[in-house]
């Protein structure tokens, strides 16, 4: 049984955090929060915690997010560097260096290729998501039964996974262990994580009907694409996280060539058919990272992060070709016009404006063609 200090101090502690959760509704931020606070000396106290959430529609978990050092000499200097600082759970939470630091992780990287069916043949991390229960792996005979590759890839001896529910229903395993301080996992600790994730998966539910809500409201009704004012927004994020950051964007401008001639001769539903197809081709051709909108009318725009002026015009090339050579939209063509940040300029309205200009210059000169 617990003494009444240590539920007391459980009870505080599952306020702090679930205070911390509903701070943000976006939810990679609610990811690295859960993550965090399972981590972190003023949440858990694990060593390392990786997430993972389930896509229905492929039945598989995919890694999300994974906290933690990558070396021993990592978390010695992580642990030293927070007591020093004597930072406590909203402290780690609200520090960006520390969000920005989790992309340059090698164990969050890890975490993110892993993609696990889920079936009786995947392993623990899967059966946890089957059966909806929390599983500790802390003996030779557990341990043995549980290796395969994804525990190798994630060099899991002593552990414990939970799943992440929502309603009774499960979206998610949250998988926590000790492998630099080598501290025994309890029976305390599952219950208090188990508790927790019951949190944390209310959190990732409302993170996603809230993220359902903003797609619906800033997407162009007729390609799905973001719209226009929601575009002026991202391009704003994008350029104050590269002045942050220190790193290069481009931004493409693209026009259909002609449209309104085709739009004259074949009529508006055909018109609207070219635009969806176009919306198509866009998202299948660009990267994952890509923000693509509808700028308006025939104009589409592109921002392509981490990426300077010259890999730019390989996929603005990549896109006005796929555009040429489909045969389902024969004889339609685009202009595209590429303006980089910092060269162009450091200021969206002018990165705009350097782009459109590039756009008229590749109409102006015989259009179907990328121009700079």
């Amino acid at each position: 049984t617990l003494s009444s200090s240590s539920a007391a101090s459980d009870v505080y502690k599952r306020q702090e955090i679930g205070n911390a959760m509903r701070t943000t509704l976006n939810l990679e931020k609610i990811l690295y929060v859960i993550l965090t606070a399972v981590t972190s000396h003023a949440g858990l106290s694990f060593n390392r915690a990786l997430l993972f959430l389930v896509n229905e529609k492929e039945n598989r978990l995919e890694g999300k997010m994974g906290i933690g050092p990558d070396s021993g000499e990592d978390a010695n200097i992580i642990w030293s560097y927070i007591e020093r600082q004597k930072m406590g759970l909203d402290d780690l939470i609200e520090t960006d260096s520390q969000f920005e630091n989790l992309e340059r992780s090698q164990l969050n990287k890890t975490v993110k290729s892993i993609k696990i069916p889920i079936n009786e043949n995947s392993g623990v991390i899967a059966l946890t998501a089957m059966e909806g229960m929390p599983f500790i792996i802390n003996t030779e005979e557990k341990k043995q039964q549980s290796t395969n590759e994804i525990c190798r890839l994630l060099n899991l001896e002593d552990f414990v996974t939970v799943p992440l529910k929502a309603k009774d229903k499960v979206i998610g395993v949250i998988v926590a262990d000790n492998r630099f301080n080598r501290k025994p996992i309890t029976n305390d600790d599952i219950r208090m994580l188990t508790m927790f994730a019951n949190q944390a998966g209310l959190a990732i539910e409302n993170s996603k009907l809230y993220e359902k809500t903003v797609i619906l409201s800033n997407s162009d009704s007729l390609t799905g694409l973001w719209h226009h004012g929601y575009f002026q927004y991202l391009l704003s994020e994008e350029v104050k996280k590269a002045l942050r950051e220190k790193y290069s964007f481009t931004l493409l401008m693209i026009d259909i060539d002609n449209f309104k001639n085709f739009n004259d001769t074949y009529g508006h539903q055909s018109g609207d058919a070219i635009l969806k197809k176009i919306s198509a081709i866009f998202n299948d051709v660009s990267r994952r990272i890509d923000t693509i909108a509808r700028y308006g009318g025939e104009e589409f725009t592109i921002i392509l992060p981490y990426t300077r002026k010259e890999e730019a015009l390989v996929l603005a090339e990549r896109l006005r070709r796929s555009v040429e050579e489909n045969r389902e939209i024969k004889d339609i063509t685009i202009s595209i016009g590429v303006a980089s940040f910092p060269d162009d300029g450091q200021d969206k309205e002018i990165l705009i404006s350097k782009a459109d200009r590039a756009l008229y210059e590749a109409k102006r000169t015989g259009k179907n063609k990328v121009c700079t």
